[in-house]
């Protein structure tokens, strides 16, 4: 039981939103965005992420959109290159649509990499140095510690990135700041839920571990990598009173909510 939380950080976040233009406005007014992919019947939430990102873009010109669209086309690769394993005697067209569409990713995210090279953004700063280890992009990221550049929770997320295989203090600083910085509706990144409670596993604080498992748990209650199941295994395992600990939790989640959560004393 004792491995089964320790939950890694991902290179990529997928993020939706419901608010702005529909998508079958934005083919119609922007067909060859719409046409970058084949549609399939799989990954249908990421291409319409890299969709909506690449219609931003267009609209911006933007370096932090440019970043954004760099995340969806690495989602929506991520996906289809698990939905193109999938081998079945009838879907062999199907698979083949799915290598050229994952093939497609790739050099996009190649292109556009290319693209952002020189760029001073600190998002794509950190994303040169987390994918082609450009230490020059990381000078830069790190040289902007404690200005208002990294002042958002996606900044304070991407530095707690970069220290977490070194410094847990300075990790949990960061990310419980990250989540001092969401605004009320804004949507959250759930990582740093998962990342909150595989450093308090780490640090055998399983009364913490849980208590960010729920919020993991609560936000994203379709991830199958913490279920109802695995939460009362673990309050078990661990002789914790799970009830009470779900109230913090609770509590916990809708302050960060109400943006009026505040960093715990740990």
């Amino acid at each position: 039981m004792k491995n089964v939380f320790l939950l890694l950080i991902p290179l990529m976040l997928l993020t939706s939103c419901d608010s702005g233009p529909k998508l079958s406005d934005v083919c119609k007014e922007n067909e060859q965005l719409c046409q970058v992919f084949t549609e399939d019947t799989w990954c249908k939430a990421e291409r319409k992420h890299v969709i909506m990102t690449s219609y931003t873009l267009n609209n911006s010109q933007q370096d932090v959109d440019k970043y954004n669209l760099l995340l969806a086309y690495e989602a929506y690769g991520k996906c289809v290159r698990f939905a193109k394993k999938i081998e079945h005697i009838k879907l062999k067209g199907k698979k083949s649509l799915r290598i050229e569409n994952y093939l497609k990713s790739q050099e996009l995210i190649k292109t556009l990499s290319k693209q952002t090279k020189d760029s001073k953004h600190p998002s794509l700063l950190f994303y040169h140095w987390s994918r082609y280890l450009d230490q020059n992009a990381l000078n830069k990221f790190l040289a902007m510690e404690g200005s208002a550049l990294l002042e958002s929770p996606d900044g304070q997320f991407n530095l707690a990135s970069y220290y977490i295989k070194s410094n847990d203090s300075k990790t949990l600083s960061l990310l419980f700041h990250a989540l001092e910085l969401y605004q009320e509706g804004e949507q959250i990144n759930d990582e740093i839920f998962s990342s909150l409670a595989t450093i308090f596993q780490g640090n055998n604080k399983t009364k913490q571990a849980y208590i960010w498992l729920k919020v993991y748990h609560l936000y994203s209650p379709d991830k199958e990598s913490v279920t109802d199941q695995s939460l009362i295994e673990f309050a078990k395992a661990h002789h914790l009173k799970q009830n009470l600990l779900d109230q913090v939790a609770e509590q916990t989640l809708a302050n960060i909510q109400q943006s009026t959560f505040k960093t715990p004393k740990f």
